[in-house]
């Protein structure tokens, strides 16, 4: 797995370098980038499998550096600091990405992750990719894209957000209904979709689910109530999360 890192800190260069050959002996990193300009002139002809890629750069943003890049027929992992705006971004273009300071079981199941990728024809670098950056010029224009692109087992699936009726809890996986009756099991936390979907009218009602309010037919009192949905599905509302969902429903207690 031919690979290039970029980040403008050469501390944080050297510290994935390490963490890479701990958990991936098999990854050959085939050059490092602390200036973006030297790495655009170089990443065509280094034809790398696999870019770590660091957002905050000060020349350059990673974002602004991939653009100049394509078409993609590479893998791309962002590393970042926390940033909001970005992650928001990232989650819901189904883009692989890592926080600072790397966890080494996190890097790990990136790794494993790429790979499965690599093996795929076609990979779907582009149609990722694509989805990121116009996920972010809506975020620039304050709008909300009407997509969300999920990562599954077959490859990445690009859903109407208003098509999702709600998302259930699987320990480290989320399951999305659908309007169609389609499932998408899904290998993220529904916390970090719930971060990517409240801006849509979604509201976490208990710890295992995340339901699209726009999708509401009926709000049953109770102690913390049941929300029923167009499908008939109901979903109970945790009593702590009762005064907030009536406000966001305008009912009175």
């Amino acid at each position: 797995m031919k690979t290039i890192l970029i980040d403008d800190e050469r501390q944080s260069i050297t510290a994935l370098q390490a963490k890479l050959e701990l958990v991936a002996p098999d990854v050959e990193i085939v050059a490092t980038f602390q200036n973006p300009v030297e790495a655009i002139a170089q990443i065509k002809d280094l034809k790398p499998d696999v870019l770590f890629l660091d957002i905050e750069m000060p020349s350059m943003n990673g974002f602004q550096l991939l653009e100049k890049l394509q078409p993609y027929d590479f893998a791309v992992v962002f590393v970042t600091a926390y940033n909001q705006y970005a992650i928001r971004a990232l989650r819901a273009s189904a883009v692989d990405y890592l926080m600072k300071p790397i966890d080494i079981d996190e890097l790990k199941n990136t790794i494993e992750t790429l790979r499965t990728q690599i093996q795929k024809a076609p990979p779907q670098y582009d149609s990722r990719l694509n989805h990121l950056f116009d996920t972010l010029k809506h975020l620039t224009n304050n709008q909300l894209s009407d997509k969300i692109a999920l990562s599954t087992q077959d490859g990445v699936l690009f859903i109407q957000v208003k098509d999702i009726l709600r998302v259930e809890a699987m320990s480290n996986y989320s399951s999305f209904f659908l309007m169609n009756k389609q499932r998408i099991v899904v290998s993220r936390t529904l916390k970090e979709f719930e971060e990517v979907l409240i801006p849509y009218n979604f509201f976490r009602a208990n710890r295992s689910q995340l339901v699209n309010l726009n999708q509401i037919s009926k709000y049953q009192k109770g102690d913390g109530g049941v929300l029923h949905l167009t499908d008939g599905y109901e979903v109970e509302v945790s009593p702590q999360r009762k005064a907030e969902l009536l406000e966001k429903l305008a009912l009175s207690k």
